[in-house]
């Protein structure tokens, strides 16, 4: 038992004196320099792993540092262009422009029983149809006790249905909004439904290649993958690696990994009309409404919502086991802002906004 708590102890010692170390910054300037304070002083203050954050402006990236480590027990740098990160839930707004692909070659219907693409999938009491299922307002349901932590692998995306295709539906689609990552598997299969090819291999092809997003792929836990960050999280205020989980069964839903540099790269797809058209990314990003008229700031895929200087945004959020994410949009500003850390519920507070003020007031 005394070696235990010697052992915490000295876990602790060390990351509360292991100074905040920056890479990957060859960026300068004022604006540079404050975001660089407050992103170490963030460091300091939530001894977090590691943390990388990237910025983009005008479809080029004007900050983008790596502080602390990737790994820390071989002091590899977080380094924002080639560090890879569990993105969690950032997973389906690039899912959803794969399925903004297959909608405007009129390959997929967004109304039509989710059953046209996968007949495998039950009936349920009521209907559902993609639309309500990518914007959580379908009644499938979420996690449930620790199948977060899932280590069970599944072969094909279809397979990973099980787990709660069953299921009832928690109410009649369309009369409110209860956030759902399986109906987000339900996604990447009517994607291969429609596409007629493996989910992975589609979005490889179709999204990641095409959008220059080479640092982007499934989080395969028997592969070996150049640059994939170790996961954290604090257990008792200790820092811990994070336990082992299997994100086959939720590719689209969470099972992702992606460097910083990626996701600007993916948010400056959808400021021009090189890869979607704007009337598609508009349906995809306006916010749907219940079958009573209430807005839920959710569309296909994306969040959405106005700041306090009243400019809009849109984006998403992801938390992973040993990854935490923030990814925001300014369409009418041209600015991206993402931040990823190697840590289990790292709690972003300010420092996104703050960091976004900066740049979206001056710029570079």
């Amino acid at each position: 038992m005394q070696s235990h708590a010697y052992r915490y102890l000295l876990i602790f010692l060390l990351i509360l004196y292991v100074p905040v170390i920056v890479f990957g910054q060859k960026y300068t300037g004022p604006n540079v320099e404050k975001a660089t304070v407050l992103a170490e002083e963030f460091m300091q203050e939530s001894k977090a792993a590691g943390l990388a954050i990237s910025v983009g402006k005008n479809g080029k990236i004007i900050w983008s540092a790596g502080f602390g480590f990737a790994d820390l027990e071989q002091n590899v740098p977080i380094l924002p262009a080639r560090t890879k990160f569990r993105i969690g839930s950032v997973a389906k707004p690039i899912t959803a422009a794969g399925l903004a692909l297959l909608y405007e070659q009129g390959r997929i219907d967004l109304d039509a029983p989710v059953q046209k693409y996968v007949p495998t999938f039950p009936e349920k009491r009521w209907p559902i149809t993609t639309r309500s299922v990518a914007g959580h307002l379908a009644g499938i349901r979420h996690y449930r006790g620790e199948e977060f932590l899932s280590v069970k692998h599944y072969e094909t995306v279809l397979e990973g249905l099980a787990i709660f295709a069953k299921d009832t539906l928690l109410f009649m689609p369309g009369t409110r909004y209860s956030y759902s990552s399986y109906g987000w598997n339900l996604v990447s299969a009517i994607v291969e439904g429609a596409a007629g090819e493996p989910f992975l291999e589609f979005m490889n092809k179709k999204v990641f290649r095409p959008l220059g997003m080479f640092n982007t792929i499934a989080d395969h836990l028997d592969s070996i993958i150049v640059g994939r960050s170790r996961y954290y999280e604090f257990q008792d205020s200790v820092l811990v690696n994070g336990p082992p989980v299997d994100n086959s069964y939720k590719w689209a839903g969470g099972g992702f990994i992606s460097t910083s540099e990626d996701v600007v790269r993916f948010g400056f797809a959808h400021l021009n009309e090189k890869f979607l058209k704007k009337k598609t990314i508009d349906e995809f990003w306006a916010s749907q409404k219940t079958n009573a008229g209430k807005e839920t700031n959710y569309g296909i895929g994306w969040s959405s919502g106005i700041d306090n200087s009243g400019r809009k945004w849109v984006g998403h959020s992801g938390g992973s086991v040993g990854g935490s994410t923030f990814f925001r949009m300014y369409p009418k500003e041209s600015v991206v802002v993402v931040l990823i850390s190697n840590m289990s519920g790292l709690r972003y507070n300010e420092l996104p906004s703050q960091i976004a003020e900066i740049f979206l007031k001056t710029g570079k």
